[in-house]
């Protein structure tokens, strides 16, 4: 099989292409570094099965000749991470749009089978627990940029879901559940890896709001395990799969955790959402996923733990100094 990923030099981009690549597949990448890194993939470079593309998901002709030499996309361009979205909200929604129409267009026109990696925002301020996948979608004001995140990645599904129906286009569509691991950065407001690095440098933790609301952090090598999984089997095609974790543990619980996993002497700080994001900024509570779809599909079962998964993200911090 020959995968084409987008944003593929991203923290789950390049993890997914590893694991393809070991998997005995040939893979090529499209990123424009816009949130993605060289030096994530670098120690693909060597790899035969391994080429990659500096280029937007936007330029036309880039991507229609990426597709046609390709048997299956994995769509994850788009922007990601809550003050990128509310800082840059135009960039935001026509990454999101823009880029997920110009992969669907291209890839209908050869039949070329489309993972899209959507998102557990779509749920938006939902409150019953855990969230499957055809419960009703909750979003807040168009008035508030934080929405326009959810918005764009649920016009994706409904974008994708109607070039299934209408076009025959094989789509599979992944709401991923906060993943986090090696190689995530906190530069764009991911919690685990800003606390990491935080206590490593012996600064404040800082954790927004009270700090109760809670989530559950799946360790990238299950979320791509599970892409893979959904990419291959016949009966995931034209339709929704949560991927996550159950493990739930409050943003204050994990500031604690991560204190005494670093032995760090830091404090927790809490600040206002006003004051790390924009006035009137809205967190959900609760974001947990209904695992059960997929569970079914081909008994999916995440395999790592959270304090295991920490301690993925400390190790590569100290290992690699990303501090």
């Amino acid at each position: 099989m020959h995968a084409l990923i987008t944003g593929g030099a991203g923290f789950i981009g390049s993890h997914l292409a590893e694991r393809l690549i070991h998997l005995g597949h040939k893979v090529t990448i499209l990123d424009d570094l816009s949130t993605g890194a060289i030096r994530n993939i670098e120690h693909l470079q060597r790899e035969s099965r391994f080429h990659w593309t500096l280029d937007s998901v936007l330029n036309r002709p880039v991507l229609a000749e990426l597709i046609d030499h390709c048997d299956i996309v994995f769509h994850l361009a788009a922007a990601v991470g809550v003050k990128l979205i509310v800082q840059h909200p135009v960039h935001t929604i026509e990454t999101n749009v823009k880029g997920t129409e110009v992969v669907l267009e291209f890839a209908a026109r050869k039949k070329k089978k489309v993972v899209l990696a959507s998102t557990s925002e779509v749920y938006g301020k939902a409150n019953k627990v855990p969230f499957s996948e055809d419960d009703d979608l909750m979003l807040g004001p168009t008035t508030k940029d934080r929405w326009s995140y959810a918005c764009s990645k649920a016009l994706d599904e409904f974008l994708a879901l109607a070039y299934w129906r209408e076009h025959k286009l094989p789509v599979v569509i992944v709401r991923l559940f906060n993943t986090v691991g090696p190689r995530q950065t906190g530069r764009y407001g991911m919690v685990l890896p800003t606390f990491v690095r935080q206590a490593l440098l012996r600064h404040p933790l800082t954790v927004y709001g009270d700090g109760s609301q809670s989530r559950c952090f799946t360790h990238v090598d299950d979320t791509v395990g599970a892409l893979v999984q959904l990419a291959l089997h016949p009966d995931a095609v034209g339709q929704v799969f949560n991927i996550g974790t159950t493990e739930s543990v409050t943003i204050e619980e994990l500031a604690h955790l991560v204190k005494r996993m670093t032995n760090s002497p830091s404090e927790i700080r809490h600040i206002s959402y006003a004051e790390a994001y924009e006035e009137g900024f809205e967190d959900m509570q609760q974001r947990m996923p209904d695992l059960r779809k997929v569970y079914s599909l081909f008994g999916y079962r995440p395999s790592k733990n959270l304090r295991t998964t920490v301690q993925d993200v400390i190790d590569y911090c100290r290992r690699t100094a990303y501090v």
